[in-house]
Parts: structure tokens; sequence; C-alpha cells
């Protein structure tokens, strides 16, 4: 029988260090964005970095309540927190206040919250305790629809707030179902048809179903030829077909013209550096001119002087690119990766299920975040504001990291007696 251990026991402090180091380094590069000779003191309260201070201190002041908290509570709360994050995501939609084309903020006094980025551990909550209830099967219709009920409200509900990053990150729980469990025919599933949707976009829908039919033809040879597995591929080839031609229409009827533009420009099927094409286009010369050991700290020329947008919140990478150049670059990403391995070795010596896949889904919304946000500044995902874990300005966005990762911080602790 194990006994209670103290406050602080237990604690993975190797997590806790890399957070801070994330956070630390975070901070000096939204003072490097916007650093300006008027505002040179790093805690200038009438700056973003300086307000980013207050968020950094606050979030402290949470993790501390995270860990003062008895663990059973996230556990046998995770529903009602899931359907009171819920009903804030609903009342946003009436009550909010629209910032750049999105309805998804509460303005209390000077201070704006973002709802979203809150609902990202609530709904991990709610997945991890219905994942570690019995009787749950990936097999099991039933199972597989409650699933899909609990992560597309919240998304349906972002989405109504214009808010496209925030409601795609709940594709990065299919890590998680993986995991524990999923049939891999699923995974292929969603990566056959994100590269049916591409070659559509890219090529023909009569050319792409031409070459679906050549390799249905090629497969043929391959396998057994009897009825049951020629139907089979036939219908295989039908249902891609008719996905192929419903690509257009949910391309052009399913997403605002300007997220239209910005996957045409990624593909380079349009040009736009003046519109659409200009803030990536602006973060690869930013990132790019950094060369090997970039220009060094409150050199960078590209932010300093505003040819970026939104350089302390969604392309805060390229000041990390343009000061701290290809090796900064390296120690920022080696950070987040030792950050994820540690959070799934962490997740994978856990006693509780429940501790397992509430761990597994914090390393896949950081994984998601921190892929996308790269990607994006780089030119290789379309620009759909996502920030960087840790790094991009912004209360809400930091708040919401700080609570998900410490409660799996928590939960470890008390591994022992679970």
């Amino acid at each position: 029988m194990n006994s209670k251990p103290g406050i602080f026991q237990n604690i993975d402090w190797r997590l806790v260090l890399l957070y801070l180091i994330l956070v630390f380094f975070g901070w000096l590069s939204i003072y490097s964005a916007v650093y300006d000779e008027n505002h040179r003191s790093i805690f200038d309260m009438s700056q973003s970095y300086g307000k980013q201070m207050i968020w950094i201190v606050t979030s402290l002041v949470l993790a501390l309540i995270i860990i003062l908290t008895d663990f059973k509570f996230f556990s046998t709360f995770s529903f009602p927190i899931y359907f009171l994050m819920l009903l804030v995501l609903a009342a946003v939609l009436i009550f909010g206040k629209e910032i750049s084309g999105s309805k998804s903020w509460f303005q209390i006094g000077g201070v704006s919250l973002q709802p979203a980025e809150f609902a990202k551990f609530a709904t991990n909550l709610a997945i991890a305790k219905y994942l570690s209830t019995l009787n749950v099967n990936f097999k099991q219709f039933k199972s597989v629809i409650k699933i899909l009920v609990i992560l597309m409200v919240p998304s349906i509900l972002i989405f109504l707030q214009n808010d496209t990053g925030s409601a795609i990150v709940y594709v990065a729980f299919v890590f998680v179902f993986f995991r524990e469990g999923m049939p891999g025919a699923i995974l292929i599933i969603g990566v056959v048809s994100v590269v049916l949707f591409l070659m559509t976009l890219l090529l023909n829908q009569v050319v792409v179903v031409v070459i679906l039919f050549a390799l249905c033809v090629l497969i043929v040879f391959f396998i057994k030829r009897n009825l049951q597995n020629l139907i089979s591929l036939f219908g295989l080839y039908v249902i891609m077909s008719v996905f192929v031609f419903s690509v257009d229409y949910a391309f052009d009827n399913a997403l605002e013209q300007h997220h239209r533009t910005r996957i045409n420009v990624l593909l380079g099927k349009e040009t736009d550096l003046k519109g659409a094409g200009y803030n990536v286009n602006q973060s690869l010369i930013a990132i790019g001119s950094g060369g090997f050991f970039g220009k060094g700290f409150l050199n960078g020329t590209q932010t300093k002087y505003n040819f970026v947008p939104e350089q302390s919140t969604d392309f805060i990478f390229c000041t990390v690119g343009e000061e701290w150049g290809f090796v900064g670059s390296l120690v920022v990403v080696a950070l987040f990766v030792a950050l994820l391995v540690r959070i799934v070795i962490v997740a994978e010596r856990q006693r509780s299920k429940f501790n397992r896949i509430y761990g597994y889904g914090v390393a896949s919304i950081i994984f998601f975040h921190f892929t996308l946000n790269i990607a994006m500044t780089l030119g290789l995902f379309p620009v759909i504001g996502i920030p960087l874990p840790f790094f991009s300005y912004g209360g809400s966005s930091l708040w919401s990291f700080t609570i998900l990762l410490f409660i799996f911080i928590k939960l470890d602790s008390y591994r022992l007696n679970t």
C-alpha cells in the first residue's frame, strides 16, 4: 500500500523544466519581435511582451493550483468540465466579441479570453474518461459514434465562430485513438482521402478517376481473382470516385474564399504575393535571411520593421529563424521534440488507463500545433491561424497549454496510487 505522496513528490521535473525553458524562450522571442528604441525594457507593461509576462506569472499560479488539486478531481469531473465548456463555446457565439473575423472572444475589461483554447483540455479529459471506461471498443459502431460526438460538438461550435485553425485541432486525437486500438484501416482511409483531395485540386476530377481505374486494373493482377474480391474492388473504386467528384463542391461551398485562396497559393495554382501569399512570402524571406547562425538577438530586420504580419503570434517562429538562424531553429524544434518524447514516455508508465489516454492527448494536441504552426510559416501548410505552444503571444493560448500539461503532470505524480 503506497502512502500518500507530498504535494511536490513524484513531480516529473524534466517536464516542468522543458515547459519553463519553452515559455522563457517564447517571451524573449515576443520581446524581440516587437522591440523598438522607445520601449527597451522587457517589463514595459504597455507592450505585448510586458503583458505576456503577466500571463506567464498567472500561468505559473494556475500550474501551482493544479498541483495542489486532488488528482481524482480531474477524472471525477471530466464530463462536467466538458459540458460546461460546451456551454461557454455556445455563449461566445451570442455574447462574444469579433476579433480578426472570428467571433470567438469574451472581452472582460481590458482582457480578451478565447474559450476555444480551453476547450482542448476539456475535450481531452472527456475523451480520456470515456475511453477508460469498460466496454469501449473501436470495432463497435456505438462506441465510435459516441467518440465522434464528443469530438465533433466542440469542433462544430468553434467552426461556427469562424476559427478554422482551432476547429481542425481535434483531428489530432486520431493519434490517441490509434494508440488505444483504432484499426489501422481507418488511418489509411484518412490518409488516402487527403491524397485524393489534393490530387483532385491539383489535377482534374476525370484525370484522377482514370488514374484510380488504372490502379484497380493493376491490382487485379496481384489479387486472387474471385467474384467477392472483384466486387469489393469495384465497390472501393465507386466510393473513391464519388469522393473525388464531391471534392470541388466541398471546396467551393464548405470553405471561405480566403481559405480557398490560401490553399490554391500553397498548391501553386495561384500567385498572390500582395494578398493571401504575402504572409508566407515574408515569412520565408525572414527565415531565409537568418542563414545558419542568424542575425543575432534584437537584430532581425524583417520582423523588426513589421514586414511579417502577426509576427508575435502565429508567425513567432519567423523571429527565431531570422535572429537565431538554422541552429536556433533546430534548438527550438529539439526542445519541442524532447517535450513530446518525454510526455509519451511518462504516458506509457501510467498504471491508470485514464492517465495514459490523457497523456497521449496532451502529446497529440501539442504535436499538432507545433507541426502545423511551423509548416505554416515555412509555406508547407495553408495559413489558418494556429499558435505555437508556449511561444505565441496570448494569454488564452498560454493558459490553456499550461492547464493541459500540468493536469497530466499532476496525474503522473499519483501514478503509483492509481
